[in-house]
């Protein structure tokens, strides 16, 4: 099930759709953004799995990416 990888609150998620414009119901966090992604990982050059992907300065903030696939942030 898909989470906030801010709050860790589990998301309430069909088809992981979510828009640009979407928030967390607990936190409000903009879930669009690098942080709720599942290629988002601390470890990785550019915080991100993805190779290809245009990553953001702020993690944190909603974005255009079209890469983006909501994870299991509430693992986190």
């Amino acid at each position: 099930m898909a989470g906030c990888g801010a709050c860790g609150a589990k998301l309430q998620i069909v088809g992981n759709t979510v828009g640009r414009r979407d928030t967390c119901p607990e936190c409000d966090a903009e879930l669009h953004a690098c942080i709720h992604c599942r290629h988002h990982d601390e470890a990785v050059a550019k915080q991100c799995k993805e190779p290809f992907a245009e990553v953001p300065d702020d993690k944190t903030e909603g974005n255009f990416c079209e890469l983006f696939q909501l994870g299991d942030g509430a693992t986190r």
